[in-house]
């Protein structure tokens, strides 16, 4: 049996918890479920991602593997009618933890989770990294890599590690380096936004009140380190949609990690509050424009060919404290402004879908989402729980997005 972190022993120590740790280390003797397949998405917060996309497609191709779900207590509403599920550090938590033998998250599971011998562990990441991610951004800018020896203990315990794109595959590589098989395949969560009818934006559409005709504009930021909980201090959504104009409305979706909402401000006419919003593919697919800045949301929202505008007015501070892996200034999606001035003249001028826009936008395609074709979570599948070999690459991954269902399409060779 392999020993315990301090972290871990640290566990055991709660008169809360060391009952259930107990419980966890006497099931560790037990036999692997070779048909269990335990769930996580954003410390478990959530069903999304790319995990929910994979668990989905699971469902339909691997019927006899049982995918159970992690969720924190407070947050089991997220979980649809019809999901196994959890809660986390619960008795079948910890039963579930220890007899597991497929692990899928978009995040590490805790550090007391033993990688017992047979288990596979996939590391699906949560977007296409522009910061400086893992040991890159530990060692940037004259650090001294301070957690450099927790990390990469973290990612020995990975099997697979999920790339959008050969970009993510390099930087994972040097963020997260390991022995680990990167599997190439694009993102699962955006096989949606090619599969998708149009009826699907419709609909999400009406649900959220955007009349027919209405211009809807996502606007959709990262978090900014020090500054987390402050979304509001960098763009006015209401000034944003008072100078789009009566056509267009704005959807605010602010980070996970913010405690106020920028559509918030008095008087914020036509902005809707889009943070709860359980998918964010629903608004991408809803949405005729993306405002971002540093998010990984522009390499998605780039899947279906649509204008984005970044907004980095704190970009020079931002590389330089955060780092990054290319130059957004310079190799931005559709157009980039630094003030608010400029970006409502970015609108105002249609700049944001024009020429020079369009040929930018195919050039972040080319690079970032070549291989979205639909089939990222049928190559996860197949892969990692029915153990198949799958080319990396599709065969042909489409210049606009197929609007096909997964019943249109041949298996997989």
């Amino acid at each position: 049996m392999r020993s315990i972190s301090a972290k871990a022993r640290r566990v055991t120590r709660q008169p809360s918890r060391a009952l259930k740790y107990a419980l966890y280390r006497a099931q560790l003797r037990l036999p692997l479920d070779e048909q269990l397949a335990v769930y996580s998405a954003y410390w478990n917060a959530a069903y999304s991602c790319n995990p929910a996309a994979i668990y989905e497609k699971a469902r339909e191709l691997a019927p006899h593997i049982r995918g159970v779900w992690v969720v924190k207590a407070d947050r089991v509403r997220n979980i649809p009618a019809g999901v196994d599920y959890v809660v986390e550090e619960s008795p079948a938590y910890f039963r579930a933890m220890a007899r597991a033998k497929y692990f899928i998250s978009n995040a590490n599971f805790p550090e007391y989770v033993v990688k017992r011998p047979g288990s596979v562990v996939v590391l699906t990441h949560h977007g296409t990294p522009l910061k400086l991610m893992g040991l890159d951004g530990l060692t940037f800018a004259g650090r001294d890599g301070t957690g450099s020896a927790e990390l990469r203990k973290v990612v020995a315990k990975w099997d697979y590690s999920i790339a959008a794109n050969p970009f993510s595959t390099q930087a994972w590589n040097t963020a997260f380096p390991g022995r680990y098989e990167s599997l190439e395949y694009g993102y699962p969560r955006n096989d949606i936004l090619v599969n998708a009818k149009p009826e699907h934006g419709e609909r999400v559409r009406a649900e959220l009140g955007i009349a027919p005709g209405q211009r809807a504009v996502l606007y959709a930021p990262t978090h900014r380190g020090g500054n987390a909980g402050k979304a509001s201090v960098y763009l006015d959504v209401a000034a944003l949609a008072e100078s789009l104009g009566p056509d267009a409305v704005v959807l605010t979706r602010s980070h996970y990690f913010y405690e106020d909402r920028p559509s918030a401000a008095a008087g914020a006419a036509r902005v809707i509050d889009v943070t709860s919003h359980p998918r964010v593919e629903d608004l991408y697919l809803a949405a005729d424009v993306l405002i971002t800045d540093y998010s990984s949301t522009m390499f998605d929202f780039a899947v279906l060919d649509r204008p984005i505008a970044v907004y980095a007015s704190d970009w020079s501070y931002y590389k330089r404290s955060r780092g990054a892996y290319f130059d957004i200034a310079e190799e931005h999606p559709g157009v980039f402004a630094t003030t608010q001035e400029q970006l409502f003249d970015l609108f105002a001028s249609d700049a944001v879908d024009g020429e020079d826009a369009r040929r930018r936008r195919a050039a972040f395609r080319e690079r970032f989402c070549a291989l979205e074709d639909g089939r990222a979570a049928e190559r996860v599948v197949r892969r990692v729980l029915l153990g198949e070999q799958v080319d990396h690459r599709p065969a042909a991954a489409p210049r606009v997005p197929r609007q096909t269902t997964p019943a249109d399409q041949p298996a997989l060779s």
